[in-house]
C-alpha cells in the first residue's frame, strides 16, 4: 500500500469516527464555571470509548489537561496508574485543584459538571456510549496498542486541539502509541482560548503541536506524525 493511500484511509477513518460522535466534543459550551488553577491530569488510551466521553467533556468545557497515555501493552505510565488507582483501568482523572481521583467515566462527568460547568449537565449523555463503542470498533487498532519508542522526552509536548477533530485525532493517537505524555490545550469552537492560540501559531488551525525539547512548532497532521515517527518512534 503507497503512503498516500494509507494516509487517505486513515483520515478516512477519522472522520467516521467523527460522524459517529455527533459533534461531541466540537463547541464549548455557552455557560462555565470557575476555571482550574492547574490543568488536570488524565489516565487514557484514544480508543477507548469511555476515554473519549471524557475528552469531549474536557473540550465542551475548555479545560487544558496532562495526558498521560496508557495503551495496551504500555509500561511507562501504566504501573503509575495502578498505583495511583489501584487497578491498570482508564479513564482515570486526577484533579489536583481539589484533590480528587476517579475512576469510571460517570463519576469524571459529574466531577467536571460540578466544578467546572456550574453544576449544568453535560451535553454528553449516556446514550452517546453505545455511540462511542461502534465509534472505537471502527477505529480498528488505532490508538490502542503500544508502539516500539525512544526514552520519554524530558518535558511533556503539547498539543492545540479539540476531539472531534478528524486530523487532531490522528496526532492523538500516535502520541498514545508512543507513550508520550502531552499538554492537551481544548479549543473547541468558541473557546476562550482561541484569540491567545492565533496570537501564537498565525492561524486558527489544528492540529498544532509544539515540543519544548526540540523547539519544533508545526501544523498539518502528516508533518506531525513524520515528525513524531522520526523523534521519538524506535
Amino acid at each position: 500500500m503507497s503512503r498516500k493511500l494509507d494516509r487517505d484511509l486513515n483520515v478516512a477513518r477519522s472522520w467516521t469516527v467523527s460522524v459517529l460522535r455527533l459533534g461531541a466534543g466540537w463547541s464549548v459550551r455557552s455557560s462555565l464555571g470557575p476555571r482550574p488553577a492547574q490543568p488536570l491530569e488524565l489516565y487514557d488510551f484514544e480508543r477507548c470509548p469511555h476515554c473519549r466521553v471524557v475528552r469531549e467533556a474536557l473540550s465542551e468545557l475548555d479545560l487544558d489537561v496532562a495526558i498521560y497515555p496508557c495503551p495496551k501493552g504500555g509500561t511507562r505510565f501504566r504501573p503509575q496508574l495502578a498505583a495511583l488507582a489501584g487497578k491498570e483501568r482508564v479513564p482515570f482523572l486526577v484533579d489536583p485543584n481539589t484533590g480528587d481521583r476517579l475512576l469510571e467515566a460517570s463519576a469524571i462527568l459529574a466531577h467536571l459538571a460540578r466544578h467546572y460547568g456550574g453544576g449544568a449537565a453535560l451535553s454528553v449523555p449516556i446514550k452517546l456510549r453505545p455511540l462511542s463503542v461502534i465509534a472505537s470498533l471502527s477505529s480498528g487498532a488505532h490508538g490502542k496498542h503500544v508502539r516500539p519508542s525512544k526514552p520519554a522526552p524530558a518535558q511533556p509536548l503539547e498539543l492545540w486541539s479539540f476531539e472531534i477533530s478528524p486530523y487532531c485525532r490522528l496526532v492523538r493517537e500516535r502520541l498514545c502509541e508512543l507513550e508520550l505524555p502531552y499538554l492537551l490545550h481544548n479549543v473547541a469552537k468558541g473557546s476562550a482560548k482561541r484569540e491567545a492560540f492565533v496570537a501564537r501559531s498565525g492561524k486558527m488551525m489544528v492540529p498544532y503541536l509544539v515540543d519544548p525539547n526540540t523547539g519544533i512548532a508545526m501544523h498539518e497532521s502528516a508533518d506531525i506524525l513524520a515528525y513524531l515517527d522520526a523523534t521519538y518512534g524506535a
